[in-house]
């Protein structure tokens, strides 16, 4: 420990802790920020109560809190304690706690003062996971408000510390230089036909480990971006690996048996081959290791909000990950990084990888937000505030669980589903079977249980047969499941001395299910698997699965795969009558009117809804004439913009708009893309729908009124202004110019009419250049530029020459940027 680099900075560190309260430090992997500098903090008993150290993994917390405990002689749950998701071990003695999965949030938020805790470390900040980043939020908030004495320290191997420093500004900073070993790169890519397809390629790769292997020394660890890459490449290896190499297989589903035997050193005689995710990028000595291998590959979870559906995505690393991983192979000795893609390539990377906070569904957030009372996330300090989008959309979701009133405060069963420490769907099925005989309660422990750690590498979604697997012992983990399962039943029922009896009750999964996923209540649309979610969306099933013939589902698991396809990887089969009856709240009706094409009326009918999913249709005999525009409305939402009555000004107006949007953001102007107009027709177009019944009608609509009353008088003014229809050329002349959203606006104009000037003209207030289509005489276009100054000192000169011939009844100066511009011939100058 004493050859460690952070020693060096430890005298700093104890005399920054005198006199500062915010401490930023950054220290390359290996040098003991995890291991050394807690041990140290804790000697120099200079901290006035307990230490917690957050890690943003459940794996590496648990070394290091074993590590830091076999250090002192101790066993974890002494000086040294632990607290992951369903695990706690702590003691009276306790004066540094490991914690992680969101613990550090749920301390603050039942003790905002942090009674008995002196120090907050953020370890490996670098990840930017959502709880490290709220966890941070609401600290400084506690920092500035109770606990001026609390002192925070954040550290990683690759901060973004100029960032940091923005947001604590008075946060001493220190960093620890070297690494304990040097680390030589080596660089390989596969050939360009490769490149082609994103992703690894398993042989290829394969045989790259092998060369390394047979040339060097030592233990292997090597990055890929998931389980599935890590089991093909596992297989391939087995057969080509010499009897003398382990092969360890290492990422978040694996048991904490499997987990472990990849991080001990390899038996005498033997080396090993780790094959990880990112897992082990931070934190994680993974003993005798100095060969890196990195593919240079994540995959990574991208929320959307619009559709409330993860895709997950295969991206390349940024440079502050592949950074991370070279660091594992300088730990123990001298090491070799054989990096599977060009230093170009890198070079091109991001610097640090995009924040959890940035794309991941913030239901959680808002949750937590909405206890610690804060209206808006603004109204705390963040690297990077989480967008409104995303916070409305989580929002809606709280609402639609019933943890969240219209005025977005917490509700009874809100306080109840975050009292739970489970994520908010699932919490919220736990709160739904409080009210549910022991059966259902016990079966809604187990559901949760599976749902926080979805089984990977089964073909099966039904999560029935998974349950049934769980329940007889069958499943992979069974007993970590029933054990977690079992603190979810102590907390939901109270009983933390009587022990379950588990059986499944399948028949309760259905209603369950739905309490924590209204909005994925699913309609078979009848052919291939193919379902339509309840918020809109449309999910398949692979048609072999029996799921597939189901005639309603309610889905937990659900990711965008690819371009138009959300495939579903866990689902159970639903009566929506017998929803309805158990979850009436999630149902409503109401009445639909459209415009029948064909007949020419109105039509009605009588709806029951569950979100977006219509159940059951009644027809209405006599729909009231009154609502005749509400149906319009519905019939040009059904065929689009293009049945309304566009004219030259009322288009020319919605493009110069659009281009607005991106040109002048500072106008903000509605959204005005045809899916966005399509659904805001009731705000912009009916109130000028007056007196209209039929779709002939819509022939009267004044849309240039209708759009100019959208973006606001004052902002329509400034539009003409800024955007106009028209430019007045040096020969006082009028022409168009052609707008089109996403490229450049375009003025059409005779040459010689623009001779004598020096550029080419600009609007939106000065940020745009016009592209000038300079045309011949007879109105052809000679050329197209952007830069006129240029043109006329370079390109014009071959122009002048031939256009000096075609038309020698025409001005054809030499030097056209002096010369007074003209719509004559020479005849009549």
């Amino acid at each position: 420990m004493s050859q460690l680099p952070i020693e060096v900075v430890l005298p700093d560190i104890a005399a920054t802790l005198q006199r500062q309260t915010q401490i930023i430090l950054k220290a390359p992997p290996g040098a003991g920020k995890s291991t050394r500098l807690p041990l140290f903090l804790l000697e120099s008993q200079r901290i006035d109560g307990k230490i917690i150290l957050l890690e943003p993994r459940r794996l590496a917390a648990r070394n290091i809190a074993a590590y830091l405990a076999s250090q002192l002689g101790e066993r974890v749950g002494q000086t040294v304690g632990l607290r992951v998701r369903g695990e706690t071990r702590t003691s009276a003695a306790t004066k540094l706690e490991i914690v992680t999965e969101g613990v550090m949030t749920r301390m603050l938020q039942q003790d905002p003062e942090l009674s008995g805790i002196g120090m907050l470390i953020f370890d490996e900040f670098h990840e930017r996971s959502l709880h490290a980043d709220t966890s941070l939020a609401l600290a400084l908030e506690v920092q500035e408000a109770f606990r001026d004495d609390l002192t925070l320290l954040v550290m990683s191997a690759t901060l973004d510390h100029q960032a940091l420093q923005s947001l604590l500004p008075d946060a001493e900073y220190l960093s620890s230089q070297g690494r304990s070993y040097p680390v030589a790169f080596r660089y390989q890519r596969q050939g360009t036909s490769a490149q082609q397809t994103p992703g690894v390629s398993i042989e290829w790769t394969g045989r790259q480990i092998l060369r390394l292997l047979d040339e060097e020394t030592g233990s292997m660890l090597v990055f890929l971006p998931g389980a599935g890459e890590i089991r093909r490449l596992a297989e391939w290896l087995t057969s080509a690996v010499t009897p003398d190499v382990i092969l360890a297989p290492l990422f978040g589903q694996l048991d904490s048996k499997a987990q472990q035997q990849a991080i001990q050193p390899a038996p005498a005689g033997k080396r090993k081959v780790v094959l990880a995710t990112n897992i082990a990028e931070t934190s994680l000595t993974i003993e005798g290791i100095r060969l890196v291998v990195d593919s240079g590959w994540e995959r990574v979870s991208q929320w959307d909000p619009k559709t409330g559906i993860s895709r997950l995505e295969l991206v390349r690393i940024a440079r502050s990950s592949a950074e991370q991983r070279a660091g594992r192979a300088g730990r123990l000795a001298p090491g070799i990084c054989l990096r599977l893609y060009s230093e170009d390539l890198l070079a091109r990377q991001p610097a640090v990888p995009q924040p959890e906070i940035l794309r991941a569904d913030l239901s959680s957030l808002a949750l937590e937000l909405a206890q610690w009372g804060c209206a808006a996330a603004s109204e705390l300090r963040w690297l990077d505030v989480p967008t409104d989008a995303a916070m409305q959309q989580a929002q809606a979701l709280l609402l639609s669980l019933g943890a969240l009133d219209a005025r977005g405060q917490l509700t009874t069963k809100g306080q109840v589903i975050q009292q739970l420490g489970a994520e908010p769907r699932l919490a919220a099925i736990l709160a739904h079977a409080q009210s549910l005989p022991v059966p259902a309660q016990i079966t809604a422990a187990m559901l949760v249980a599976l749902l926080e750690e979805p089984v990977r590498g089964v073909e099966n979604p039904d999560l029935s047969w998974q349950l049934h697997l769980m329940e007889s012992g069958k499943l992979p983990r069974a007993s970590q499941y029933l054990q977690r399962a079992g603190q979810h039943w102590h907390k939901l029922t109270g009983q933390t001395a009587q022990k379950p009896q588990w059986r499944l009750e399948s028949h309760w999964l259905a209603e369950l299910m739905a309490a924590g996923y209204p909005d994925r209540i699913a309609l078979s649309r009848g052919q291939n698997g193919r379902f339509q979610l309840a918020n809109g969306q449309g999910v398949s099933v692979d048609d072999a699965q029996v799921l597939a013939g189901e005639s309603a589902l309610v889905v937990a698991d659900v990711v965008k795969t690819r371009q138009g396809d959300s495939r579903v990887f866990s689902a159970v089969a639903a009566d929506i009558d017998q929803l309805q009856q158990a979850l009436p709240q999630l149902f409503h009706e109401q009445e639909w009117l459209d415009w029948d094409d064909k007949k020419g009326r109105l039509v009605a009918e009588k709806q029951c809804c569950c979100g977006k999913l219509i159940i059951r249709r009644t027809p209405m005999d006599s729909p009231d004439p009154a609502r005749a525009s509400e149906a319009l409305l519905n019939a040009i939402r059904r065929q689009g913009l293009q049945v309304l009555p566009w004219q030259a000004h009322s288009e020319n107006l919605l493009t110069r708009a659009r281009c607005a949007r991106e040109w002048l953001p500072e106008l903000e102007l509605p959204a005005l893309d045809e899916d966005s107009l399509l659904v805001a027709l009731s705000q912009w177009l009916l109130p000028f729908m007056t007196g209209i019944s039929t779709m002939k009608g819509l022939a009267k609509l004044d849309l240039v009124a209708a759009l100019e009353a959208y973006l606001g008088w004052d902002k329509a003014r400034l539009l003409d202004t800024a955007l106009p229809t028209h430019y007045e050329v040096p020969t006082g002349s009028r022409y168009p110019i052609r707008y089109q959203p996403g490229q450049a606006p375009v003025l059409a104009v005779r040459m010689q009419e623009m001779f004598g000037e020096q550029a080419s003209p600009l609007i939106a207030n000065g940020n745009v250049a016009v592209v000038l289509e300079l045309l011949s005489p007879a109105q052809r276009p000679l050329q197209i530029t952007a830069d006129l100054a240029a043109f006329w000192q370079g390109a014009y000169k071959d122009v002048q020459k031939e256009m000096k011939g075609r038309y020698p009844k025409h001005v054809w100066p030499d030097d056209p940027a002096t010369h007074a511009p003209t719509r004559k011939t020479k005849k009549y100058l």
